[in-house]
């Protein structure tokens, strides 16, 4: 496909300006985070310290997240529009649904997931530089404000950053795993059956269940590349592919970087560490195997990590709040694209107001847990939508298809019912506020909806 312009109702333009790699870049960017060196300890608590049942649940998230990625490869490719899930959303169901989400995303799980990141950042240097809580909610603050004005200068300088931050912390990730695999001398357990055979396979779907969503804490963000996707070169092409490719890759990653913790770090000091309250897993081994240059490596890695995944949100959800604009039931200035830089303008300036507003009324705990569940029910209505435009759209081109539909498409689906089930019962309060965001978006709807009627 010829890279060419599109132009947008405002009198704006969108460029194609990202590649398959830029692609990639988003989806890793965003994926990989922090969480690579403390969730391994979260997933092999849950599964009872073992390591071979962790093993699998970090693999079961990468299949669960790329299940649900050739969904969104399918759904993308049928509706080539700028706003991704919001799009899919109004098309399948009702334009409130998809408001609803987008609504989720401006006031919590998009801006709250770059406030948790702008809090985090800061919060690495805490025991070297003695911060106050104070002062790391004024670094965050200002973190955000700077990557905000830097995208406001089109979508080519956000994705070459996406581009430099990937690289940056794949090649220290990538060499402690060599480093770990070469080095360690460990033999660990892969025994996915408790040793003494007595199995209740109930109770050990459902262990592996709850360990699953931990895993699936750190592949979160796979579905941020479609709503970008008016800016991708050849898109039809290259869509699917930067989201099995990079799904696969992060998925790959994960799994040898906890197998690489198990090969360095004997069974004993694992579980010293994480009964003394030290997840940081990943960061032991690259002492064990770096000496003090590891703590030094991983510190700069992490930073590379939350910093590149920040940028990666701020790039994809204002096309969000973009396309609720343009369907007219949000602000008119939200569906504008600066006349020079081809961006939303509006949407990233109050994207980042709102972060900057959380950043300021939340603690980094609360914001992880509210914005783990939010996107849930969402992911979940999204995979529905699959079996609702082949049924509703019969003449739509899809110039891709799910694999294996419809059984991948219902498994995706049931995993991730199951998933919401298990995280209600689990965490009861914060699962209410994430249904109650969503409702609250739906009045805001039926509001703009009257004013335009009139």
């Amino acid at each position: 496909m010829e890279d060419k312009k599109i132009i947008d109702f405002e009198g704006g333009e969108f460029k194609r300006e990202i590649g398959l790699f830029g692609g990639m870049s988003i989806i890793g960017g965003i994926m990989i985070g922090s969480g690579i060196f403390y969730l391994g300890s979260i997933v092999l608590t849950r599964t009872n310290m073992s390591m071979g049942a962790s093993l699998l649940c970090w693999l079961l998230g990468g299949i669960i997240s790329l299940l649900g990625g050739l969904c969104f490869a399918e759904l993308g490719t049928s509706s080539p529009e700028a706003g991704g899930m919001v799009i899919y959303l109004d098309k399948a169901y009702h334009p409130i649904v998809g408001y609803m989400f987008g609504f989720t995303s401006l006031v919590l799980s998009g801006s709250g997931s770059i406030s948790a990141l702008a809090i985090a950042i800061p919060t690495a240097f805490k025991s070297f530089l003695n911060l106050s809580d104070t002062v790391i909610k004024l670094i965050a603050v200002l973190i955000i404000i700077a990557l905000t004005i830097y995208n406001c200068f089109g979508i080519k300088k956000g994705a070459q950053l996406q581009n430099i931050s990937m690289i940056a912390k794949l090649i220290p990730i990538i060499a402690i795993i060599f480093a770990a695999l070469i080095r360690g001398n460990q033999s660990p357990d892969l025994s996915i059956i408790p040793k003494d055979g007595n199995v209740n396979y109930a109770e050990y779907f459902s262990m592996i269940a709850f360990a699953t969503i931990a895993s699936l804490w750190a592949y979160d963000g796979w579905t941020n590349l479609n709503p970008v996707i008016e800016e991708m070169k050849d898109p039809e092409k290259n869509l699917p592919r930067a989201l099995i490719f990079g799904i696969g890759g992060v998925t790959l990653i994960y799994v040898l970087f906890n197998f690489a913790i198990y090969k360095v770090l004997s069974f004993e000091k694992i579980n010293l560490m994480i009964e003394s309250g030290d997840l940081y897993l990943g960061t032991e081994v690259a002492l064990e195997v770096f000496g003090k240059f590891g703590a030094i490596l991983v510190l700069i890695t992490m930073l590379i990590a939350m910093f590149g995944s920040m940028n990666g949100i701020i790039i994809a959800s204002p096309r969000y709040y973009y396309a609720m604009a343009r369907e007219g039931h949000f602000f008119k200035s939200f569906g504008m694209l600066h006349s020079k830089y081809n961006v939303p303008t509006v949407a990233l300036i109050w994207q980042a107001i709102i972060a900057i507003m959380l950043v300021l009324i939340r603690s980094l705990d609360e914001l992880t847990a509210l914005v783990v569940f939010s996107g849930m029910l969402f992911n979940l209505l999204n995979i529905l939508a699959v079996f609702i435009y082949r049924k509703k759209y019969p003449k739509l081109k899809k110039p891709y298809k799910v694999w294996g539909y419809p059984i991948t498409v219902i498994l995706t689906a049931l995993i991730f019912a199951g998933l919401m089930i298990n995280t209600f019962i689990d965490d009861p309060i914060t699962a209410i506020i994430g249904l109650l965001v969503p409702l609250i978006g739906g009045i805001i709807y039926i509001i703009f909806d009257r004013k335009l009627k009139k």
